[in-house]
This record gives C-alpha cells, sequence and structure tokens, in this order.
C-alpha cells in the first residue's frame, strides 16, 4: 500500500476513534471504516480527472433569441 495513502486512512481511523469516544477494542472497525472513506474519495478524484470534460454551449441571451425572425419562434 502507499506510504501516503496507509497514513491518510491511520490519521481518519484515528479521528473516528476519537469521535466514538476513545474506545478500545474497534480498531479493526475504525480501520476499515476510514479505509472506505479514504478509496471512495480517492476514487471520485481519480474519475473526475479521467472524465472527459463536456463542452459548454454557449447560450445566446434571451434578448437575442426573442429577436430572431423565420425561425418559427
Amino acid at each position: 500500500m502507499d506510504q501516503n495513502l496507509e497514513n491518510r486512512i491511520r490519521e481518519r481511523a484515528y479521528e473516528i476513534w476519537a469521535a466514538h469516544g476513545c474506545m478500545h477494542g474497534q480498531a479493526e472497525q475504525h480501520w476499515l471504516a476510514a479505509e472506505r472513506e479514504i478509496l471512495a474519495a480517492s476514487t471520485a478524484a481519480l474519475a473526475g480527472k479521467l472524465a472527459p470534460k463536456k463542452k459548454q454551449r454557449s447560450q445566446a441571451p434571451i434578448s437575442t433569441l426573442s429577436g430572431c425572425h423565420g425561425l418559427g419562434m
């Protein structure tokens, strides 16, 4: 596992542990929850980078469109 990724998971697991009152005996559950969160966020970020960006069509102002003649408007 990438060291940076493991550190992020470890930090998040600690945050979860602290948020649950620092109760011992649930380290594995906290680690798995942190792992799910971090990996989901990483996957979403990666998907956003890889997804082809759609070109936005420029929209003419409404005032321009209302002046169209012969276009059935």
